[in-house]
């Protein structure tokens, strides 16, 4: 027994240690190993790790000769925080860390306990792809993953981490979990490369420029974190967990509260300006209203108009999502429907209340957005909202007009609570368009035009702008000051606690994608 225990000790100690001259390399690339990263995101001791011993099966190209533990990824779970959750690292040390079919069974074998045993998976990526000495079967690797995140999608959070080289078909399980978090300088992520782009289309770009983390963070919208270095990405995987639940059967995650839910916030009437025409942060009044300013931001480098993220009042987990005046004017375009229908519908999918602040003018104008589709995403933010059955609150700083005022989770699509400021206004249009339409003749005929203009513009602002006609027919719950609507949003959410809503029998519906 001792001699079949010594020779146990001896594989693990091979499989612990890895190639020597690899390591360093990864090093020297200032990135860690797959098992430092794994130490340096999981609680100490926590880890245990499956099919350590697993290798792979390929005869061809003179891989028989090559066979190493564990096969290129490090497998199993731990805890982050005393939660459970399952997690595979991609170790480019070992064949550049690409994927072959023993591979993708573990990572498979991985996806499938997190999904029956409810905890979030989590997957680090460093990899060159598919394995080509395995041909076909590495892509059966792949599908068979995309599979799974697709059916892991909306029962268990799923987050990756980008931190090397992700190309190919690899990107797409990436794309399907609920959060992705790339590394400034390290983290690459494109379907083609480069080279391949300079010889079909001619086109020259960078790996930086073309699939870098800024890339994706602020151009495209992959990528939803960006982390300056690998520590600040696990401790963006931290934080987000202490928002969100385990599973889809489970409540959000509650901290005894140390923030006064009767706390008034008078700093919010300097914050939001009374002219309409002037632009403010909504950052700012979030963070005067969630407790101890704690916010998490979701796509903070990507489409600005529009503001996303987590944070809790007394103590409990909600989703914000809210227009910002800064940029755009926080009018709706097609980039800010598809980042908050997302958020919107992930929020919805794990439990998490939500609060809006609307204060939108309306969508973006303009041949590039009609061409672009805007009527289909702008779709799917109304969707979303519609579809969500969590807890739904709604409060309106300012401008609510058109059809961006019923998209903004309107009492008419099933908010549950609608809050207004007594700086609302509530209208098809602005007060100024509508009246340039309504009263052209008259304004053109009057001995003084502007006099005139801004008589029916004060008229028009106070017969339909006005929050307490909306208010009128029950569209607003109540109108508030201000500084009461942290207090007013806690008593809302403890209101709506126990909410349920019955929804009619369906496979799925058909969302505008």
């Amino acid at each position: 027994m001792q001699d079949k225990i010594e020779t146990l000790k001896k594989i693990q100690e091979t499989a612990l240690s890895g190639d020597e001259e690899s390591i360093q390399k990864q090093h020297a690339k200032e990135k860690l190993t797959s098992r430092e990263r794994i130490n340096a995101l999981l609680d100490q001791d926590t880890f245990r790790e499956t099919d350590m011993f697993v290798t792979h099966n390929c005869y061809d190209f003179g891989m028989e000769n090559k066979k190493i533990l564990g096969d290129g990824v490090i497998s199993g779970f731990g805890k982050i925080d005393q939660k459970m959750v399952y997690i595979f690292s991609q170790d480019f040390t070992v064949f550049g860390g690409s994927l072959g079919e023993m591979y993708a069974q573990k990572i498979c074998k991985i996806m499938d306990s997190a999904i029956k045993n409810g905890a979030p998976i989590i997957g680090l990526n460093d990899s060159g792809g598919a394995r080509i000495q395995e041909g076909v079967v590495s892509l059966g690797g792949y599908a068979e993953i995309f599979y799974r995140n697709a059916w892991a999608s909306g029962v268990v959070p799923q987050i990756s981490v980008v931190l090397g080289p992700c190309a190919g078909g690899a990107v797409y399980s990436p794309a399907i979990t609920d959060f992705i978090i790339m590394v400034d300088k390290i983290s690459h992520m494109f379907i083609t490369g480069p080279d391949v782009i300079k010889t079909v289309t001619n086109e020259e770009v960078s790996f930086e420029e073309l699939g870098g983390a800024k890339t994706h963070n602020q151009k495209s919208g992959v990528a939803h974190f960006l982390a300056e270095n690998e520590e600040e990405a696990f401790n963006l995987i931290r934080k987000l967990l202490s928002f969100i639940p385990s599973n889809n059967l489970a409540d959000p995650p509650a901290l005894n509260p140390t923030d006064d839910p009767k706390r008034t916030v008078p700093e919010l009437e300097k914050i939001v300006p009374s002219n309409p025409n002037k632009p403010y942060d909504l950052h700012e009044v979030i963070w005067q209203v969630v407790d101890h300013g704690d916010f998490l931001e979701v796509h903070e480098h990507w489409a600005k108009n529009i503001v996303v993220g987590f944070g809790r009042l007394n103590g409990k987990s909600v989703g914000i999502i809210g227009n910002n005046p800064l940029n755009l004017a926080g009018t709706l375009d097609i980039n800010a429907s598809i980042k908050a229908a997302r958020f919107v519908r992930f929020c919805d999918a794990f439990n998490i209340p939500l609060i809006t602040f609307v204060d939108v003018p309306g969508f973006l104008p303009g041949i590039e957005q009609e061409y672009g589709g805007i009527i289909k995403h702008g779709a799917k933010l109304l969707y979303a909202y519609s579809e969500a059955t969590v807890p739904k609150i709604t409060c309106i700083l300012r401008k609510a007009y058109g059809g961006a005022y019923d998209v903004m989770c309107s009492k008419h699509i099933r908010a549950d609570i609608n809050y207004a400021w007594p700086t609302a206004e509530i209208a098809v249009m602005g007060p100024q368009g509508a009246i340039n339409i309504i009263f052209k003749n008259q304004i053109k005929e009057a001995e003084n035009s502007e006099q005139k203009r801004e008589e029916l513009v004060k008229e028009y602002t106070d017969k339909f702008a006005s929050p307490y006609v909306a208010a009128s027919r029950g569209y607003i719950d109540d109108i508030i000051k201000p500084q009461d609507t942290r207090f007013y949003l806690i008593e809302a959410l403890e209101s709506l606690k126990n909410k349920r809503l019955a929804v009619p029998p369906r496979k799925h519906g058909n969302i505008p994608l």
